[in-house]
């Protein structure tokens, strides 16, 4: 699937056109939409909404993780200095991400797609799984077993500065433990300290279920995982806005058109599928309408 066969270099100037005020939009979106959240428990702390708002604060985490994940590419902001800066300390740190060392390796998961080399493959290459085993993830998921797992994780590399190697691999952390402590010292300001906890508890949880769905919607179970062409190894999801919100924010389910040419900004993603799906380089690949279609391909 070359670039060339669809797009005349015009198109793809068009389609990797960066826009600093695009990237703000959905940057300053995302914090809204968490104040917004923090605000509406802040005031309103019963028990149901709170549970209404875990699913919700997922979706802005992973809205993060997606920031992060463009400024990773430096396809977020037309100016490289901001994908660097906004994508580390307003992205990656607050859930616990280190832009720079996703980056390097998520790169590599590009370079290596369609191979046994790839290194995401864990992630995916054993869809489709039975009920009972998918079952066993969410359980671990939802009860907080990987994130603490993913937690203690970041702790170990952490451990044992004594070296100049170790303390640059231990910045990181001490960042997340910045931002961690400054998100804290905000809602305690406002009187509402304890909501960190419902952030904490969701990135620990929810989050990781969130996590868990987008990496199989993306890879698992495609018609063919070890070939080069995207239209074989990855997925789209054609999804209504109420999943988008929580499973699918900034156009992060789109990700075959992604893989085809990943110089395109995810606020120019869904115009690339459309483009793409005109010169009919769409037709043969099988349509995918929800996530629940999704879950009900890689359950067995």
């Amino acid at each position: 699937m070359r670039v060339a066969d669809y797009l005349s270099p015009e198109e793809v100037a068009q389609f990797t056109a960066r826009s600093d005020l695009q990237a703000w939009r959905l940057v300053l979106g995302n914090w809204l939409g968490i104040v917004a959240i923090f605000a509406l428990v802040g005031m309103y702390p019963h028990p149901l909404l709170i549970l209404l708002a875990v699913p919700l604060l997922a979706g802005r985490q992973l809205g993060l993780a997606v920031l992060t994940h463009e400024a990773g590419h430096r396809t977020l902001f037309r100016t490289p200095w901001l994908n660097q800066v906004v994508g580390q300390w307003l992205c990656a740190l607050p859930v616990f991400n280190d832009m720079p060392s996703y980056a390097r390796g998520h790169l590599r998961h590009h370079r290596l797609a369609g191979t046994v080399e790839d290194p995401d493959l864990p992630n995916y290459a054993s869809y489709p799984v039975s009920r009972a085993s998918f079952r066993r993830k969410v359980l671990r998921d939802l009860s907080g077993r990987t994130g603490i797992k993913l937690l203690a994780s970041i702790l170990r590399g952490a451990a044992g500065i004594t070296s100049d190697e170790k303390r640059a691999s231990a910045a990181p952390f001490v960042s997340q433990l910045l931002v961690q402590g400054l998100l804290f010292l905000l809602l305690l300001a406002c009187g509402i300290g304890w909501v960190y906890l419902l952030w904490l508890g969701t990135f620990l949880t929810a989050y990781m279920l969130v996590i868990r769905l987008r990496q199989i919607a993306e890879h698992a179970a495609v018609p063919d995982l070890y070939h080069p062409d995207p239209r074989q190894n990855t997925r789209t999801v054609d999804a209504p806005w109420w999943q988008r919100i929580v499973l699918a924010p900034n156009g992060v389910n789109y990700h075959l058109e992604h893989h085809f040419m990943a110089s395109v900004p995810c606020y120019h993603l869904a115009a690339l599928r459309r483009h793409l799906r005109a010169r009919h380089a769409l037709d043969d690949v099988p349509a995918c309408k929800g996530y629940g279609a999704v879950l009900r391909h890689v359950v067995a």
